[in-house]
C-alpha cells in the first residue's frame, strides 16, 4: 500500500490563542469540517506563492500561464505580487459549498456541504461529491440540485369475475325404432274395430 504524502503541514506552536479563534471563525464561516481543511488550503496558497517567486525572473508567457489559472477560479491576479499577496479566504471563498450558499440553493453553508455529500449538486449534470472543489468561474452558471424522478405507481387492475357460462342444452333424439313402431300399434287398433263392425 503506497502512502500518500500529507497536504498539509501542521501549526509549529500548536496553543497559539490568536490563530485558534481565527481558524475556530473561518469553520463556523465557511462549514469546514476540522481545522486540516483550513491547512490545506494554506498549503495550497503556499504552493501558488513559491510558484510565483519562482516564475519571477522567467518570461512573460511562462508567468500567463499561472496567471490564467488562478484567473479561471475567479481570483484577481495582474502581477506576481497579487499572487504573493493571496490569503486561505481566498480560496475558501471558491469552494464548491460556499458557492453553493452564495446561489441560493441551500439554506446554509453546512446545508450546501451535506447536499454536496449527499451527491445532490450537479455540474455540467455531473455529480461532484467534494466540498474542497474550487469552482472556475466558468462553471458557477451550470451547478444546479439534482432532482427527483417521480415514479407513478400504477394500481393494480382488478380483473372481472368470469360469467359461467351454461352449455346448451342437447336435444334428445328418440331412436328411429321407437319412432316407426308407434304408427304400426295404431293400426293394430283401427283393424281390430273395423272387425267389431262387422260382426
Amino acid at each position: 500500500m503506497i502512502r500518500k504524502k500529507k497536504l498539509f503541514v501542521r501549526p509549529k506552536k500548536a496553543f497559539e490563542s490568536s490563530r485558534i479563534q481565527e481558524e475556530n471563525s473561518l469553520v463556523l464561516e465557511y462549514g469546514l469540517k476540522n481545522k486540516r481543511e483550513i491547512w490545506r488550503t494554506l498549503a495550497k496558497v503556499n504552493y501558488y506563492r513559491k510558484r510565483a517567486m519562482e516564475l519571477a525572473r522567467a518570461s512573460i508567457e511562462e508567468q500567463e500561464v499561472l496567471f490564467n489559472k488562478l484567473r479561471s477560479l475567479g481570483l484577481k491576479i495582474e502581477t506576481a505580487a497579487d499572487v504573493l499577496d493571496l490569503k486561505p479566504v481566498d480560496l475558501l471563498e471558491r469552494r464548491l459549498p460556499t458557492i453553493v450558499f452564495k446561489k441560493g440553493l441551500a439554506n446554509t453553508v453546512r446545508q450546501a456541504r451535506q447536499a454536496i455529500v449527499h451527491k445532490k449538486i450537479l455540474i455540467k449534470n455531473r455529480v461532484v461529491n467534494s466540498p474542497s472543489y474550487l469552482v472556475p468561474v466558468a462553471f458557477e452558471d451550470l451547478i444546479t440540485l439534482k432532482q427527483k424522478k417521480k415514479v407513478k405507481k400504477e394500481k393494480p387492475v382488478e380483473e372481472a369475475p368470469a360469467e359461467k357460462t351454461e352449455a346448451p342444452a342437447e336435444k334428445t333424439e328418440a331412436p328411429a325404432e321407437a319412432v316407426e313402431e308407434a304408427p304400426k300399434e295404431e293400426k293394430v287398433e283401427e283393424k281390430s274395430d273395423n272387425e267389431g263392425e262387422t260382426k
